[in-house]
């Protein structure tokens, strides 16, 4: 397993973006994975979306090729570990984005989101953006 999955890449796939298929197909043997904030947000999208049964449908298939990670008590150490030290630095993101960074972090995954201006200020996490 080498890449975490963010919310907006999953979105963006979903959406059927082809340059976002392109890339996670290609690194679907490397192996990719997900936590559970990232599935709650974008079942919540699909959920109160358009077309429910369409977009639940592509998810369970895109679904088959991810690993679905749990939150455990060294990712929340992590998790408030990163939280004091932003916090003290005055650079306080969400909490999501914190557990969805603590996760890429114990696992030593590199992050693929779009979201630089919150991640990036997270120190050794790698990033890859779809731009």
């Amino acid at each position: 397993m080498k890449y975490l999955l963010d919310f907006d890449w999953v979105i963006d796939y979903l959406k059927g973006k082809s340059h976002v298929i392109a890339r996670l197909s290609n690194m679907v043997e490397d192996g990719l994975a997900m936590n559970p904030i990232t599935y709650g947000e974008v079942y919540e999208g699909i959920y109160f979306g358009r077309d429910r049964a369409h977009y639940m449908q592509l998810f369970n298939n895109f679904l088959d090729g991810v690993r679905l990670l749990d939150l455990n008590t060294a990712i929340m150490q992590e998790f408030a570990c990163l939280r004091g030290n932003l916090r003290s630095q005055g650079m306080l993101i969400g909490d999501f984005d914190l557990l969805i960074a603590a996760t890429a972090l114990h696992h030593n995954l590199i992050l693929l989101t779009n979201n630089r201006t919150h991640f990036q200020r997270i120190p050794g996490l790698t990033l890859i953006t779809t731009s």
